[in-house]
């Protein structure tokens, strides 16, 4: 008989409910996880929460970077229309500009003279006020007076703007009133000028109050239509469309005119020679910038003064003042310097 069988029976169970329970007791307790069992069942409650936290971490970081790329886009766009937002309105405030150009404005006109018909009067009265005559004769699409009436009477009377029929005559008239100046009919004194936008208007009384520092600083200047202001200083010309760039210009050239006059102040030779120059007698005519010698400081302070009363302008002066405390320490191979002096 088969040792199988015989140990059936000795336990008194069948061998197949053996080997069953034993399948049982073995899957209870083996670490592998029943595929049909989700894989978080097998996670501990300390894996998850590690898990939760990367999850979360990684979301805030995309949540910052989404923030991060919204806020620049949104900047660079309104950067872009701040931009084109300039751009449209230089366009249009040179499109209002060019339609003013056959306008002239007319100050000095007393309220009444012209009675109702603004442009026969003007036309009877431009002629005789420039002393020109015009071929053709002047014509007029429409004139009025600009800005409200004055009730009491007092201040200056509102301009009289008019939009000529042919735009040479309206350039002739502002040429003549700008060579001639101030123009005069009787008693009155009436002044012509072009009709800019508000904007343009605004930028050449910006450029206009910058002149006594122009003068200043001895830099030529010129204010052209519409608003653009050309300089010239030591030979080098620049214009300028904005006046606050020309404004840091010319703080650039205060600043380098300054420590010019510290440097000149704190020299010795300087010091000498403007002390010779106060106590010196009669100015000799011919200036000779070659004297390096000590014993010349006093020739030197009679050719200082004497150039100094010829320049009206401080920053002349300054530049030859330092030209002279240069003299002593030239090299004799060197050309003597000539400096120019403006004709008494």
């Amino acid at each position: 008989m088969p040792r199988g069988k015989t140990t059936g029976k000795a336990s008194g169970k069948p061998a197949c409910q053996l080997l069953f329970s034993e399948a049982l007791r073995q899957q209870k307790h083996s670490p592998v996880a029943d595929p049909l069992t989700p894989p978080h069942t097998n996670m501990t409650e300390d894996t998850q929460g590690a898990s939760m936290d990367r999850i979360l971490q990684e979301i805030s970081a995309v949540g910052r970077k989404l923030e991060v790329t919204t806020v620049e886009a949104q900047a660079a766009s309104w950067t872009n229309r701040d931009q084109e937002l300039l751009h449209l309105r230089s366009r249009l405030t040179d499109l209002e500009d060019r339609s003013r150009r056959n306008n002239i404005r007319l100050l000095g006109i007393p309220e009444g003279t012209e009675g109702a018909d603004i442009p026969f009067y003007l036309r009877d009265m431009l002629p005789k006020l420039t002393d020109t005559t015009f071929d053709p004769p002047l014509e007029f699409q429409r004139a009025h007076r600009h800005g409200p009436k004055r009730q009491d009477g007092k201040g200056r009377p509102p301009p009289i703007i008019a939009c000529m029929l042919r735009h040479g005559q309206a350039r002739q008239l502002l040429q003549t009133a700008r060579t001639q100046g101030p123009l005069r009919l009787g008693t009155l004194e009436i002044r012509l000028s072009a009709d800019f936008s508000r904007e343009t208007a605004e930028r050449r009384r910006a450029f206009l109050s910058l002149r006594p520092r122009l003068r200043h600083l001895n830099v030529k200047f010129g204010l052209f239509e519409p608003a653009r202001m050309w300089i010239t200083k030591n030979g080098e010309s620049q214009t300028f469309y904005d006046p606050e760039d020309l404004r840091m210009f010319l703080e650039g050239l205060h600043d380098t005119s300054q420590t010019m006059e510290t440097t000149v102040q704190s020299s010795p030779h300087s010091q000498d020679a403007q002390g010779q120059a106060l106590g010196a007698g009669q100015p000799e005519t011919v200036l000779d910038p070659d004297r390096r010698t000590a014993t010349d400081s006093q020739t030197r302070g009679r050719d200082l003064e004497r150039l100094t009363k010829n320049y009206d302008d401080r920053g002349q002066i300054l530049q030859a003042v330092a030209m002279y405390t240069q003299l002593s320490d030239r090299d004799k191979s060197r050309s003597p310097l000539k400096p120019t002096v403006p004709s008494t």
